[in-house]
């Protein structure tokens, strides 16, 4: 844990009354999803020369520890919303299917993504968001690699526009490929990114798509400590090998271990329904707070000048998850 500069009050505090700005627009407009509606809020105040001083500067530290460590606290509390009983319910065919679809669209993600000279960490961060469970899987995957908000900016903003373009997309495909409720809802939970943009898909299709949706959704969002724990042995031993004095980072992050560690409380102990839903709007109002951090180290002007690959490979990973996901139900 690293030292807390004391004026971190203010970023979290703005961050906080921009949850509360993002929930108001979902409840208004109930097809953009909470924490697409905070990221796209960070993304605007980002841009905005009359407060550009206050985020680069009194708001920074407040803005750094939401992105940072709300982020990793809301993925660790993201664990109870997922039962291994739910999962298993799906059967071997549909699980084994998702964790295919989740695997060859990060590996095929990253691949691309280094094959045309992304910088940085931007290929592993796209990889992650678009493969799992869009930016909270960035921000969970950056505290790992040790990535800069700058660099994990760019993929943040892809995820999102890329999900909130599926709200719209899907749906109009949905007759015409011929698929029935079910099989849509099956489709938008193995192919859209954030738990809130599948929601926000799947339930035009009825109550039982939605369900399908949820659980194969989460069943991804299970991938999440694999994915990551593997990326943290990776960095180990890359750090132990290029210089042996630098601290290596732990197999297993401590967040990772309590994303876990929630999974199993919520399938083996009985919780009343009152207390998941005050833990999931806790965890939705940090995820809100994080996401609105990493919104504000967008800079559109930069990613339009030199974002023109990222936005390629974003597009690429979004149509590959979409074609995996919509093979996998048609044969499934």
């Amino acid at each position: 844990m690293g030292k807390v500069d004391p004026m971190w009050i203010w970023g979290v505090g703005a961050a906080g009354v921009a949850a509360l700005v993002a929930w108001g627009v979902h409840s208004a407009l109930p097809a953009v999803p909470l924490l697409t509606a905070a990221v796209l809020l960070g993304i605007v105040v980002g841009q905005l020369p009359v407060l550009r001083p206050a985020v680069t500067g009194m708001l920074a530290p407040g803005l750094t520890l939401a992105s940072h460590r709300l982020m990793r606290l809301g993925v660790v509390l993201l664990g109870l919303k997922l039962s291994l009983v739910d999962i298993l319910g799906l059967g071997w065919v549909t699980i084994t299917s998702t964790v295919l679809i989740v695997v060859l669209t990060f590996f095929g993600t990253l691949w691309l993504g280094r094959r045309v000279g992304l910088p940085g960490h931007q290929p592993l961060l796209i990889a992650t968001g678009f493969a799992v469970c869009g930016a909270s899987a960035i921000g969970a995957m950056s505290g790992v690699v040790k990535a800069k908000d700058r660099e994990t900016a760019t993929p943040v903003a892809l995820v999102t526009l890329c999900g909130t373009l599926a709200i719209g997309v899907l749906p109009l495909l949905w007759h015409p490929l011929g698929l029935t409720d079910l099989q849509f809802g099956h489709w938008v939970g193995a192919g859209v990114h954030d738990v809130g943009q599948v929601v926000a898909t799947a339930q035009i299709a009825g109550s039982a798509a939605l369900a399908v949706a949820v659980v194969v959704k989460l069943t991804r969002v299970l991938m999440l400590a694999p994915l990551v724990a593997g990326v943290a042995v990776y960095e180990r031993r890359r750090a132990g090998t290029v210089d042996r004095t630098v601290r290596r980072p732990p197999v297993v992050p401590l967040f990772v271990a309590g994303f876990l560690a929630m999974v199993l409380v919520r399938t083996f102990v009985p919780l009343p329904a009152t207390v998941l839903e005050s833990i999931d709007l806790v965890q939705t109002v940090l995820l809100a707070m994080a996401l609105f951090g990493l919104g504000t180290a967008v800079r559109l002007s930069e990613l339009l000048r030199t974002g023109g690959k990222a936005l390629g490979v974003g597009l690429a990973s979004w149509l590959l998850i979409a074609l995996l996901a919509l093979a996998a139900v048609l044969i499934s």
